[in-house]
């Protein structure tokens, strides 16, 4: 399965499986039949909106990496514009006029993960040496590019053109694919609580058999762990002490789960916590990743990862009605070179 990026892939990858140029991974498992599977879940004609509000968890106690949005008012005409009288340029107009920009950490809250969030150093040439790459072999610096300093990197120096682009692997390219389809619901806080739980494949698949729950080829897997509920609760001021020791997550140095990952088919994944495994993940020996279901998911299967959606309205209605399945609708922005996007997804039950 030889491609021109690559004379070797991953072992466990499924590069070159839905093509030589593919960059929408397992979302090609939705196919117009998982879109009407998940039309046919809708039974009340209820909504939900799964997005925290874009300026939580607030600060950057999380993360010091990312920020919150910041608002501003554009010019018109040299001129603040936001309560913009338009008499001031054609007098007698009556028009009073705001118009704004925003400064977006791109993964400060609830979010898609695009494929070029998270490659890995791999000798996808054979000679020995690795390079790094991202999924189906596109390379670094030659297809994912980023500037080669600082001035052009971060908000210090911030101006008015690009300094970077995710390229072919840019979340624009799953936007496009709408990302609809049917989802389903895991609720482990239903079962865990709120403790911190490192969640292995066998616990999941207690839960899973104990819920009755079935996840097929091209569902949307959606885990519930309450770290979202945690996040509002705390209203922009969050504790990170307290949220890192909340909620159950994934345990990505887990062989079994990586292997159900891989063979239940889901097209994408997405928690309400913070990363969607443990970060930082179970002591490993070296060379291994610092995220390896990023690395499982992002760089080796095309797998999308969506990360502190707001789950626990849509998990108690459908806990109390004994469901699990649902429509959901939940594009990224089409931001074109984005490695990742905030979201507001819709459940429709």
């Amino acid at each position: 399965m030889q491609n021109p990026r690559w004379v070797r892939r991953p072992e466990g990858s499924n590069w070159g499986e839905f093509g030589p140029d593919d960059n929408l991974g397992r979302l090609n498992l939705i196919t117009p039949e998982k879109v009407r599977a998940g039309v046919a879940e809708v039974v009340e004609g209820r909504s939900f909106c799964l997005s925290l509000p874009l300026d939580l968890p607030g600060g950057t106690a999380l993360n010091p990496n990312r920020f919150p949005p910041v608002l501003r008012p554009n010019l018109r005409a040299g001129q603040v514009n936001f309560n913009f009288g338009m008499d001031r340029l054609q007098p007698g107009r009556t028009d009073v006029l705001c118009d704004d920009l925003a400064v977006l950490h791109l993964q400060y809250s609830t979010q898609w993960d695009s494929l070029a969030h998270a490659g890995a150093m791999f000798d996808a040439d054979g000679d020995g040496v690795p390079e790094p790459v991202f999924y189906n072999g596109f390379r670094a610096d030659e297809h994912v590019l980023g500037p080669s300093g600082v001035d052009d990197a971060g908000t210090a120096s911030l101006h008015d053109r690009s300094t970077s682009t995710a390229g072919p692997l840019g979340i624009d390219h799953m936007a496009r694919t709408a990302v609809q389809g049917r989802a389903v619901l895991i609720d482990l806080r239903a079962h865990l609580g709120d403790e911190r739980t490192l969640v292995g494949y066998q616990q999941l698949a207690e839960i899973i058999a104990a819920d009755g729950i079935v996840v097929e080829q091209g569902d949307i897997v959606c885990l519930h762990t309450g770290f979202a509920e945690q996040v509002v609760a705390m209203g922009g001021d969050p504790d990170p002490e307290v949220l890192h020791g909340s909620g159950a997550v994934l345990n990505g140095r887990d062989p079994d789960l990586l292997r159900w990952i891989t063979d239940s088919g889901l097209a994408a994944l997405v928690a309400d916590n913070y990363a969607v495994e443990a970060f930082p993940a179970p002591e490993a020996p070296v060379p291994s990743a610092v995220l390896p279901l990023h690395e499982h998911c992002l760089f080796k299967l095309g797998v999308h990862l969506g990360e502190l959606w707001r789950l626990t309205p849509l998990a108690e209605h459908l806990r109390a009605r004994g469901r699990s399945r649902f429509l959901l609708t939940a594009p990224p922005l089409n931001l074109p070179g984005a490695a990742g996007s905030p979201v507001t997804p819709v459940a429709t039950v």
